[in-house]
C-alpha cells in the first residue's frame, strides 16, 4: 500500500527545515525527505550572515530566534576589503549592533532539526521522480523504488531540484565565475599571518577579475573562497585529487598578488574543493500548478555575492508555512498567496546578487565594492 503524506517537503536544507518547523508551530504535520543517509553525512559549509529582515524574521516565525542568538559568532560581522597588494582600503569592526550576525551553517541546521518531532525527516530518501496524479496530488518515487503520494509537494531540494521540472523548464546556467574552497585550521596558532589578513570576520581581497574571499569560523579555522572569472571548463583542467598540483594551478592566476594573500591557498590544510557558480535566470517564475511549489535554491538559485541565498530560503519556508496555516484546507489559496510574494522578492534579490558579482569582479576591483559600501553608509 502506498503511503500518503498530506504535505511532503523534498530537501532537509535550511529552507525545507524552516518550513517544517513553522508548520509544526501551527500544528500542521509534514514529512521531509532528504537524500543524505543521516544529518552528519556531510559537512554543511561555512558561516552565514543571517539578515534581520529575512533569515532572522524566519527564525522568529519558527520560535527559534532566542535559541539562535547564543550560537552567533562574536565579532563575526567584522569586515576587511583589500586590493591585490594586501593594501587595506576598508576595515570595520563588529560592535554587536549590526543586523547580520554570523553563525555556522551546521549549527543553524542542527537548531532547526532539534526543533522538529522525531521522525519528521526521512533520511536516505533520494527522490528520483515525481509525477502529477490530478487534483493537485502527486506521486513521488525514491531511489529504492518505493513511492508515496502527497496533497502538497514542496521542492526544497536545491539548484538541481527534481521537483522543479513539474513547474518550469529552467535549469541553472554558469555565471562566469568559479570558486575553489579551502580551509586553514587552527589559524591563530598554525597560520597567524593568514589569520591577521582575514581579521575577525569577513575578508574581500579583490582585483583583476579575481580574488580571495574568506571568513573566520567558530572553530578557529579560516574558510577561503578563491574566486575567478574563467571559462566553465577551467575547473575541469585541474586534477583536484593532487592537492599540491591544484594549489599551483590556482595560484598561477595570482602570480603578482601579495604573498600573504597567496598563502590563503598555498598553506591550505586538506583538499581544495572546486565549485562552479551556477544561477537561474533573474526573475525566474512559473504559472500556478496545483499541489506543488518550490522554495530556496530550487526556486531562485543565485550567486552568493549578496549573501541572500540561505536567508531567502528560510524566509520562503517561513512564509509558505504561514500561508498554509492561514488557509486551512485550501492548498491552492495558500500557494497563490505564497508565490505572489515570492516572485518579486526573489527577483529583486537575484538582481542584487548579479550586480554584486559584477561589482566584485570588475577589472578595477575592489573600488566598485568600496563605492557600494560608501553609498550604503551614506544611506544609514
Amino acid at each position: 500500500m502506498t503511503t500518503h503524506h498530506p504535505i511532503a517537503i523534498v530537501g532537509a536544507g535550511l529552507g525545507g527545515l524552516t518550513l517544517a518547523r513553522v508548520l509544526h508551530v501551527h500544528g500542521v504535520e509534514a514529512a521531509v525527505f532528504d537524500l543524505d543517509a543521516s544529518p552528519a553525512a556531510r559537512t554543511q559549509g561555512g558561516m552565514l550572515d543571517i539578515h534581520e529582515d529575512s533569515g532572522q524574521a524566519a527564525l522568529r516565525a519558527a520560535g527559534l530566534h532566542d535559541d539562535f542568538l547564543p550560537l552567533v559568532l562574536p565579532g563575526g560581522e567584522a569586515m576587511r576589503i583589500l586590493d591585490k597588494h594586501a593594501t587595506v582600503h576598508l576595515a570595520e569592526t563588529d560592535d554587536g549592533t549590526g543586523g547580520r550576525p554570523e553563525i555556522d551553517r551546521g549549527r543553524l541546521r542542527d537548531l532547526l532539526l532539534a526543533s522538529l518531532p522525531a521522525g519528521t525527516v526521512h533520511w536516505g530518501a533520494k527522490v528520483t521522480a515525481a509525477r502529477p496524479l490530478g487534483g493537485g496530488r502527486h506521486e513521488v518515487t525514491l531511489a529504492d523504488g518505493t513511492t508515496f503520494t502527497t496533497g502538497l509537494l514542496v521542492g526544497a531540494d536545491g539548484a538541481w531540484s527534481r521537483i522543479r521540472p513539474l513547474l518550469s523548464d529552467a535549469t541553472p546556467a554558469y555565471s562566469g565565475v568559479s570558486v575553489v574552497e579551502s580551509d586553514l585550521l587552527d589559524a591563530d596558532t598554525r597560520h597567524p599571518a593568514s589569520a591577521a589578513v582575514v581579521g575577525g570576520g569577513m575578508l574581500f581581497a579583490l582585483g583583476d577579475g579575481r580574488g580571495f574571499l574568506a571568513h573566520r569560523e567558530s572553530d578557529g579555522s579560516l574558510h577561503v573562497y578563491t574566486t575567478l572569472k574563467v571559462p566553465e571548463i577551467w575547473l575541469d583542467t585541474i586534477d583536484f585529487t593532487d592537492t599540491e598540483a591544484a594549489k599551483a594551478a590556482v595560484l598561477e592566476h595570482f602570480a603578482d598578488w601579495d604573498d600573504n594573500l597567496r598563502a590563503l591557498v598555498a598553506e591550505a590544510d586538506g583538499a581544495l574543493v572546486p565549485r562552479p557558480i551556477r544561477i537561474l535566470p533573474v526573475g525566474h517564475r512559473w504559472d500556478r500548478v496545483p499541489g506543488v511549489t518550490l522554495l530556496g535554491d530550487a526556486a531562485h538559485v543565485m550567486s552568493p555575492f549578496a549573501g541572500e541565498g540561505a536567508n531567502l530560503a528560510m524566509l520562503d519556508g517561513a512564509e509558505l508555512g504561514q500561508a498554509i496555516a492561514a488557509h486551512p484546507g485550501d492548498v491552492e489559496a495558500a500557494l497563490a498567496a505564497y508565490e505572489h510574494a515570492l516572485f518579486p522578492r526573489s527577483e529583486a534579490a537575484a538582481a542584487m546578487s548579479a550586480q554584486s558579482l559584477s561589482v566584485c569582479f570588475r577589472d578595477d576591483a575592489p573600488h566598485g565594492l568600496l563605492d557600494q559600501f560608501a553609498v550604503h553608509h551614506q544611506a544609514d
